[in-house]
């Protein structure tokens, strides 16, 4: 066994591995609520059909798109892991009582991790199902522009949007998701080595305000479809 197949199986290796693949996460939230911020502009569509389109049908985004599910179960293996291997070095034992003002280790989020993750992957199956399977393999009502042809997910949204077991469980999964941020982002930095009196709370700070404000615009979308539009 190599040195690097050693270090990344390692707890160490691991956790470096869950980090960088959470930081990348982390940047495509804000690139993916961009995009889906197009359906506030009242345009019945355009913008984001547009956006869609684009995201879609350019090459280089499409490479990123594949990266960004292999990080997804990469993320998602690794935590898996990291929780078997804390339960076995536990006896199986729930976490001890123990608070920590660096790394929190008695908050909500830190003790559910894997939990959350678990209610994250689930949504992410069931949204993707919901959007991505139907508009590579079924039959995405289309809308033309300008004389050109694109496919309406402007629709899938809006039809979605009016089920009220999927607006909950989005609204349920981007509470999941809140808390899990707002462990897994300091804890990110962290394992990086970047954790110092002058730059900690800073990133706890920025934590807290991307946990907040992140979850809570993706959750605004069912919620304003379900009872306003």
């Amino acid at each position: 066994m190599s040195w690097f197949t050693k270090f990344i199986t390692s707890s160490l290796g691991q956790k470096l591995v869950m980090s960088l693949t959470g930081l990348f996460l982390i940047l495509f939230l804000c690139v993916h609520l961009y995009g889906n911020m197009q359906l506030y502009k009242g345009d019945e569509g355009y913008a984001y059909n547009l956006f869609s389109h684009f995201m879609t049908h350019n090459p280089v985004i499409e490479g990123i798109a594949y990266l960004l599910y292999a990080f997804i179960l990469l993320h998602a293996i690794q935590g898996i892991a990291l929780w078997v291997q804390n339960r076995r070095a536990r006896g199986g034992q729930g976490y001890a009582v123990k608070v920590t003002r660096t790394t929190n280790t008695n908050s909500f989020a830190s003790r559910n991790m894997a939990f959350l993750g678990l209610l994250i992957l689930v949504f992410l199956g069931i949204h993707m199902g919901d959007f991505w399977w139907k508009v590579k393999f079924g039959t995405t009502p289309m809308v033309t522009y300008e004389g050109e042809d694109y496919q309406n997910l402007y629709a899938l949204v809006e039809s979605s949007f009016r089920i009220g077991w999927i607006v909950a469980l989005y609204v349920l999964s981007m509470v999941g998701l809140f808390f899990h941020l707002l462990h897994g982002f300091q804890s990110a930095f962290q394992t990086l080595g970047i954790n110092h009196k002058k730059y900690t709370p800073v990133i706890r700070f920025l934590g807290w305000v991307y946990s907040i404000i992140v979850p809570l615009l993706f959750a605004s979308m069912p919620i304003y479809y379900y009872f306003f539009k």
